[in-house]
């Protein structure tokens, strides 16, 4: 059998990437299993992973992991182009800009769980904003916020605790800064 012209060459960061962003459906499959009292609220464990990839391999590697991962697990879990898509998109959206602009922050002063906080109220933020505008257009969603924001800042601080260990406790394999 010969080889088309037009295959695609996959590489060993294609491959890194694909593993990483397996990880991370994963547990965004954990999070949909997590009951909550209130819809919305959820650990947001996959977030790990992109903070790991984001300190290991940079922010273009994070995106693709982040946006992988919520196009496969929104198939997997039977969201795709529904609400929860764009609400689990437009969170991730933002989260990635906040991430990609906390960057250029000192790294001494700031690390993986000031950036994960970050990341999660960016996240929140930008859901609450596609629900205002889109799916409940009324200004009493954004009474949710101090909800939302708490939890925010405690699992955005959990989960940046995690990562700081992983990243403490992994081998460095190599750093990039794309």
């Amino acid at each position: 059998m010969t080889r088309s012209a037009t295959e695609l060459a996959v590489t060993a960061d294609d491959r890194r990437v694909a593993w990483l962003a397996t990880a991370a459906v994963g547990l965004s499959l954990v999070d949909a299993a997590i009951p909550t009292p209130l819809p919305g609220v959820k650990p947001g464990l996959a977030n790990i992973v992109t903070l790991v990839v984001l300190a290991r391999h940079g922010w273009a590697a994070a995106v693709w992991v982040s946006v992988l991962r919520v196009l496969a697990g929104s198939l997997l879990l039977g969201h795709f182009l529904g609400p929860g898509f764009f609400l689990s998109l437009t969170g991730t959206a933002l989260s990635l800009a906040t991430l990609g602009l906390a960057r250029l922050l000192p790294g001494r002063w700031f690390g993986p769980v000031s950036l994960s906080v970050f990341a999660a109220f960016a996240h929140i933020g930008g859901q609450l904003l596609l629900a205002r505008a889109w799916l409940i257009p009324h200004d009493g969603v954004f009474l949710l916020a101090p909800l939302f924001g708490a939890a925010a800042l405690v699992f955005g601080t959990l989960n940046g605790l995690i990562a700081a260990k992983l990243l403490a406790d992994l081998p460095s394999a190599h750093h990039a800064d794309a």
